[in-house]
């Protein structure tokens, strides 16, 4: 995984002012709301995936494109509000930006064991914090 945000030369003071006071408003709220509902689907997904890779062994790739992309959009909101880059982000998972990169590589294979044991090892987590709250 390979994670790049380009340093710009200037930013701009009006816009910084503007996301630090009003961020929420214009970005935090449309973004927000569109990024729960495609995060459910991408939730969705992502248990259909766990079966697909648990009898193929493969993970689907368009499922996994998908995932990516989501997590480029979360990404492009997250360096917005934090003051980190200039612009509003662009909405939805095929969008591009010009100040983050993130690249992750596409698994050939994806081990099954290894998928197994994450999966039992976070339900037993939260089976755990929910025991002892």
């Amino acid at each position: 995984m390979k994670l790049t945000i380009q340093h710009q030369e200037s930013y701009s003071r009006l816009e910084l002012l503007l996301r630090t006071f009003f961020g929420w408003l214009y970005i935090l709220i449309p973004h927000g709301f569109l990024l729960m509902f495609v995060g459910l689907w991408g939730a969705i997904l992502q248990f259909v995936a766990f079966w697909i890779i648990l009898f193929t062994g493969r993970y689907p790739q368009s499922m996994f494109e998908f995932q990516v992309g989501l997590m480029k959009w979360s990404l492009r909101v997250s360096t917005r509000l934090y003051n980190v880059s200039d612009g509003y982000p662009a909405f939805g998972v095929k969008s591009t930006d010009e100040y983050t990169d993130l690249v992750i590589p596409y698994p050939e294979k994806v081990s099954r064991g290894l998928m197994l044991l994450r999966f039992f090892s976070g339900s037993f987590m939260f089976t755990c914090h929910i025991c002892l709250s």
